[in-house]
């Protein structure tokens, strides 16, 4: 029994001194906020233009995907073949998928370049012969790439949770080539575009180099050619393998330039980016000075405005916590259940220099029967991430996702004016948070 006149908070909520690791929540039953921007495999699986999604699954574990694509307004990209109880029975798994799959490849009013082909827990449990499958597709449509991609629930607490994988798997259809365009660097790995201010971003392109995203491919044949590019730039973590797996199959070198809020790490990104290319750097320091600036316009503004963040807003919420921490803002609660393991010099520094920083969890059952934290306050607080922003039930918020593409001293200027202007306009967070996969425009 919950008393929700004198709400008790352990095991949901800790100072950074008491936690004893980068994962200070016990895992159990989970609770799902209401905020919905993150995006899931269905979605980061339409960034591959002129491609099509066939999801093979037991008809309960469809509604969730089916729902997004509706959502997308995207049913003409994506199908489903269902798995039923005589399917288990009958052990016709490998035909249901060979037959199902090619029914309605032979339905579509025009054939994709592509065929994702999303495979569920239970053809695993099954011992499904996918490369049995997958070689019967291609043999009866060698005009159509195919890929096995994956809808297993029970990948999310392994090394290649479903994210990376669905990350990795986009890039599969790229060719090894023979002709290296040396002056093209693909960025690897990003479900929204890297902002062209970006550091890195400027950097390249000042050096005469073609930046290739997937996340602005709009043609099979502009994606395909991210294949001929001299090297790959990865900054977000589920992209590491995606980056390792381009490594081995095509012989693509990779350069991975963390996102980090803290100057020596970008500069050495800077640097290091510099010597693989030889090409010049950029001035560090200048970006640096304005970055600073906009840091302190930022803490005039808010002054001592309690501040909140979420791991939905960067990959690297510590990092985030500490910057401000220490230009003077008043950061008080940072949501998340765990943190990557690039987080731990932040971690270590933060128990140190402000050790009454609190961490709260997202996914803790009592985060789903507790009031949330401004139901019994009247105060202002600046949340930074659309949970972030539930939780503390404030109108004042920066909808970043994923760090919104910003990267270096540049994406820290960025995020100090997005603070300034989520400080002076109220936002609809209720409407907001509720749009499944925010900024998805596939």
């Amino acid at each position: 029994m919950i008393d929700l006149h004198n709400p008790d908070w352990s095991g949901a909520s800790l100072k950074i001194k008491e936690a004893a690791s980068l994962d200070p929540f016990e895992y159990g039953l989970e609770y799902g906020s209401p905020a919905r921007g993150l995006w899931n495999i269905v979605h980061t699986g339409m960034l591959l233009p002129e491609s099509h999604q066939i999801f093979v699954c037991a008809q309960g574990c469809l509604r969730g995907v089916v729902l997004t694509a509706a959502e997308m307004n995207a049913q003409d990209r994506f199908s489903t073949v269902a798995v039923c109880e005589n399917n288990v029975l009958d052990g016709d798994m490998e035909s249901l998928i060979i037959d199902g799959v090619a029914d309605v490849i032979r339905k579509l009013p025009r054939k994709p370049k592509a065929v994702l082909v999303f495979t569920s827990c239970i053809h695993n449990f099954m011992g499904c012969d996918l490369k049995y499958v997958y070689s019967q597709l291609r043999g009866r449509f060698p005009d159509i790439y195919f890929t096995d991609c994956y809808m297993y629930p029970i990948m999310r607490k392994t090394k290649t949770p479903p994210d990376p994988m669905m990350r990795m798997r986009l890039y599969s259809f790229l060719p090894k080539s023979a002709h290296c365009d040396a002056e093209s660097v693909n960025i690897i790995g990003n479900n929204y575009p890297t902002e062209d201010s970006s550091d890195f971003a400027r950097m390249l392109r000042g050096a005469g180099y073609e930046i290739r995203d997937i996340t602005r491919c709009r043609s099979w044949e502009e994606y395909r050619k991210m294949g001929e590019s001299r090297l790959n730039v990865g900054y977000m973590p589920p992209a590491l393998p995606a980056l390792r797996d381009l490594k081995e199959r095509l012989c693509m070198d990779y350069i991975y330039m963390p996102l980090s809020y803290d100057y020596e790490e970008i500069r050495k990104s800077i640097q290091a980016l510099s010597e693989r290319l030889d090409i010049p750097e950029i001035n560090a320091a200048l970006l640096e000075a304005d970055a600073e600036r906009a840091l302190e316009a930022a803490k005039r503004l808010l002054r001592d405005t309690p501040v909140v963040l979420d791991y939905t807003a960067t990959p690297r919420p510590l990092g985030l916590a500490e910057l401000l921490l220490d230009h003077g803002f008043n950061v008080r609660t940072v949501y998340a259940d765990a943190f990557i393991a690039e987080e731990r010099p932040a971690f270590d520094r933060l128990r140190e220099k402000f050790p009454e920083l609190e961490l709260r969890a997202t996914v803790h059952p009592k985060m789903g029967l507790l009031p949330r934290a401004a139901a019994n306050r009247d105060e202002k607080v600046l949340a930074i991430g659309q949970k972030a922003a539930y939780f503390e039930d404030t109108t004042y918020f920066v909808n970043m996702l994923e760090c919104g593409g910003y990267w270096g001293f540049d994406g820290i200027l960025r995020v100090a004016e997005e603070i300034c202007d989520a400080f002076v306009e109220e936002k609809d967070t209720k409407k907001i948070i509720q749009v499944k996969g925010w900024g998805c425009c596939c």
